[in-house]
């Protein structure tokens, strides 16, 4: 059975990471952009890392600019909007697709077994959510509305 610890990305400073490296942790996986609506959420994602880090959970953000051009920059640029705007400690990945014919592997698996709304694999919108189970597996899948303090309650359960 495929898991979320068989694939591998890379992160925002360019090196291949496996996420097998976050294997036994609660893992929330975000696709983020520096420029929708949604982006204020940056805050209450690195809240959420902060405060459930020493508890096995992890987030892990994955900016993609195929929605409405919300995330133009190169990595160093995303790397230095996120920091200096939302103070964001918690891992962040290289630009990727998460639509379409370069979809990313890990985003066609996340897709797959985390269906949306009606069964529709696609993602609508930045800042969907998946949570991925500490056997690797989705247990859930977010909308880009659902808040990470919303998103808390299932983390704290």
């Amino acid at each position: 059975m495929t898991s979320i610890y068989d694939f591998s990305a890379r992160d925002i400073d360019g090196q291949e990471r496996s996420l097998a490296e976050w294997q036994g942790k609660t893992l929330l996986i975000v696709n983020v952009a520096s420029k929708c609506g949604f982006t204020p959420q940056y805050k209450g994602l690195e809240a959420l890392w902060r405060e459930y880090r020493d508890r096995d959970v992890a987030v892990l953000g994955f900016p993609c600019d195929q929605f409405g051009h919300q995330e133009p920059g190169d990595e160093a640029e995303i790397r230095n909007f996120c920091s200096t705007s939302y103070e964001v400690s918690f891992p962040l990945f290289a630009k990727i697709e998460v639509n379409g014919a370069n979809t990313h592997p890990l985003y066609k698996w996340l897709k797959s077994e985390g269906k949306g709304i009606l069964g529709s694999e696609a993602i609508k919108w930045n800042f969907t959510k998946f949570l991925v189970g500490p056997d690797g597996q989705v247990r859930k899948r977010y909308a880009p509305t659902d808040t990470p303090e919303k998103i808390a309650r299932d983390l704290a359960g």
